[in-house]
């Protein structure tokens, strides 16, 4: 995987290319704070997200499980400021797949993939980009894959040279 490439002037349309691949820089550590709330805001009642005692002798690991869909929100969070920076809208995700899992107090870490590139039909200052994304905890173990579409800027149609 490439390094990270943040920056001001990156993420329109123009910058990515199919095959591209991107190591983003920051990691997130998941809190009890994220997985109470969002488990809870849904109204996932599965145990192993609740219940320490009845996690402690899993074979999922020791510790509760992180819900899955707060998972994917930290990955495609983490992505964001080297893809989605010059969005102007979120079109889509799928393909979504949870490869092991995720306890409270695990870090975790994204790396991107460009899968395709289009002009958007309705839109002229406008492209459209696939992105295949991987969560990786901080032993490099993958455990969540998905793609997300993101609707970009053109930079010849929102960036004016001085």
């Amino acid at each position: 995987m490439s390094t990270s490439i943040t920056d001001a002037g990156f993420g329109y349309f123009e910058d990515f290319a199919p095959g591209r691949r991107l190591r983003h820089h920051r990691g997130a550590t998941v809190s009890d704070v994220e997985n109470n709330l969002v488990t809870k805001l849904v109204m996932n009642t599965a145990e192993g997200h609740w219940n320490d005692h009845a996690m402690r002798d899993s074979p999922l690991g020791s510790g509760r499980i992180v819900f899955g869909l707060l998972t994917a929100s930290l990955v495609f969070g983490l992505a964001g400021q080297d893809t989605a920076e010059q969005a102007l809208a979120e079109l889509g995700c799928g393909g979504i797949r949870f490869t092991g899992p995720v306890h409270v107090g695990d870090t975790l870490y994204a790396y991107t993939e460009v899968v395709d590139c289009r002009p958007s039909q309705q839109r002229d200052d406008a492209g459209m980009v696939e992105f295949h994304h991987w969560g990786l905890l901080d032993d490099e173990r993958v455990v969540f894959e998905g793609n997300r579409t993101v609707l970009l800027k053109r930079r010849s149609h929102w960036v004016t040279e001085p």
